[in-house]
């Protein structure tokens, strides 16, 4: 007596079952994959971004390097971004305030982020921030100016690294991009603003 075979359609459902929780699965991991992309990029210096810490260095060094600070950008977003200093001389293990500047040129309510990288990437692991404005989004009303600080100092083991010691400048570059959700943070500007016309 021959068993019975087990049905086409269970067998095409357990396929497309299969399939599913698949796409599902790499879904989850490509968006999962930028986050966590970034995050490894910033404890390691990797791709020429900057370390993040909230320590500071244990010891000031003698030897001296000259920080340039550039300043991009992206078309669609409507401000203007420059560095307030085009050079620092920062000794390596010294904390170094520096800021930026942005101005708001457009006539809304508009919200930045910005990205940011070091040159040459190899100087990437020893250039460490302590607070930026790229932190967070940052939002500026129509014509508003604003001073973006940034902390940051160069990690003294550099001076252990015999592969560096060519290095007299490093660059931090910016690149400030507009928010998908400028337009809800127009929106609701332009709410506030209503609301408090009627209150008076």
């Amino acid at each position: 007596m021959q068993s019975a075979k087990p049905a086409p359609q269970n067998n095409n459902r357990k396929v497309l079952i299969s399939l599913s929780v698949l796409v599902l699965g790499m879904t989850g991991l490509a968006y999962a994959s930028v986050p966590l992309y970034k995050l490894f990029c910033q404890v390691t210096g990797f791709g020429g971004t900057p370390r993040i810490s909230t320590i500071a260095a244990d010891e000031v060094l003698e030897r001296q390097i000259t920080v340039r600070f550039d300043a991009n950008v992206d078309r669609k977003l409507a401000w203007k971004f420059k560095p307030s200093q085009l050079t620092q001389n920062s000794f390596v293990g010294e904390s170094v305030l520096a800021s930026y500047q942005a101005t708001n040129i457009s006539d809304e309510p508009i919200a930045g982020t910005a990205t940011f990288n070091v040159s040459p990437a190899k100087a990437a692991p020893y250039f460490v921030k302590l607070d930026c404005f790229c932190f967070t989004e940052q939002v500026l009303q129509p014509g508003e100016t604003m001073d973006m600080p940034v902390l940051y100092y160069i990690d003294p083991e550099i001076a252990n690294d015999k592969h560096l010691d060519e290095i007299k400048t490093i660059t931090l570059s910016y690149t400030f991009y507009k928010m998908k959700n400028s337009e809800t943070v127009s929106a609701s500007t332009n709410k506030s603003s209503l609301e408090t016309t009627t209150l008076r």
